[in-house]
């Protein structure tokens, strides 16, 4: 053993280099990795843009012994980020949807009121604005330049927990996401950076400290599957409510669910799917009533573009086509039809 020993020291106890090496006066900072350096240069440049989010809500409900309905406030907090000096703060719809009152912390201390200066259901995204002028305000990064395995901060309050940091990387790009009002979410990102209740509206950061994310989402019971809208959506979407307050889309006016067809059919017509949207209902004087759409018919094109499915349909009802005429084509039975359209502007969630 002792031979052992003596072979993998080779060097006598007078030659070998002295414990000093680890040199305890090198002060943590130099100590510290790449990896943890970044982490902290990203919270340190981000978390005093990173804003507490509390909501009060008006519920509405039944109980036993009351009267039918009754009037109770509802509080429930997110998280959300200043993106402009004077104030202009971005968080996700289901933070603020319907609130009474939006009351925002700052990392400093400061409270304010916040108004709604907007909100869009179909990406999950808002915007609200306190009042003051240079508010310490976020970077935003461009989310097109992101790579799978790339290092990312999230930074929120889960649970009340303010400027709360989690690390991880981009698991997946592209993904898309079931929003509340029923439509997808495009080009989302999954990432494995640890999110909690009360994480939404919260910055998504480069280690450079660029906002390239909102998050928004997790996977329950799984860890590790969390979602943020990308910036580059966010950043349209800002826009558009700054400017208008809402984010128009057009609609026809039909109900549909994904339905699949006729093999015969779709060979004889040589259709580019085998899927289309069957129309259970239309509503009326809408634009596919006047277009003559009726229930039953099966909608596999719009405006020259195949449609498979909702989602489909969805992403094809855009701001550009209300009120212009397009072509809708549909199957009537085993008859293939086209019709002239002119979308609507939508007032609803869903179309």
């Amino acid at each position: 053993m002792k031979k052992i020993l003596g072979f993998l020291s080779t060097k006598s106890s007078a030659d070998r280099e002295p414990m000093s090496y680890i040199r305890p006066n090198v002060s943590d900072d130099e100590l510290l990795d790449a990896y943890s350096q970044a982490v902290i240069f990203a919270a340190e440049r981000v978390s005093s843009s990173v804003v507490n989010i509390e909501v009060q809500q008006k519920w509405q409900g039944r109980r036993t012994g009351s009267p039918p309905r009754f009037s109770e406030k509802t509080r429930h907090a997110g998280s959300g980020f200043i993106f402009t000096p004077d104030g202009f703060t971005l968080t996700n719809s289901h933070v603020i949807h319907e609130a009474e009152r939006i009351d925002v912390a700052l990392s400093d201390g400061r409270h304010f009121q916040a108004n709604l200066v907007g909100d869009d259901p179909d990406t999950d995204l808002a915007v609200v604005r306190i009042n003051g002028s240079n508010f310490i305000s976020a970077e935003l990064g461009d989310s097109e330049k992101l790579k799978v395995g790339q290092l990312v901060i999230a930074i929120g309050n889960p649970y009340g927990f303010q400027c709360t940091v989690t690390s991880g990387v981009i698991s997946a790009l592209g993904r898309s996401l079931r929003s509340t009002s029923g439509r997808l979410i495009d080009n989302v990102m999954q990432t494995d950076a640890a999110l909690n209740p009360g994480n939404s509206g919260g910055p998504l950061v480069t280690s450079r400290g660029e906002v390239i994310g909102v998050n928004t989402a997790i996977i329950l019971p799984a860890q590790g599957i969390c979602f943020s809208i990308a910036i580059n959506t966010a950043k349209f979407v800002a826009s558009h409510l700054i400017k208008e307050g809402k984010i128009r889309r057009s609609f026809i006016g039909v109900g549909g669910q994904n339905i699949e067809l006729h093999r015969r059919l779709v060979r004889f017509y040589r259709l580019p799917n085998d899927t289309g949207v069957a129309v259970v209902s239309v509503e009326a004087n809408s634009p596919a009533q006047k277009a003559g759409i009726l229930k039953g018919d099966v909608i596999i094109g719009f405006d020259e573009q195949p449609v498979a499915g909702i989602d489909d349909l969805h992403r094809l009802l855009t701001e550009d086509k209300v009120g212009k005429l397009a072509m809708i084509t549909l199957v009537r039975g085993t008859e293939k039809l086209c019709h002239d359209i002119t979308p609507g502007e939508s007032r609803r969630r869903d179309d």
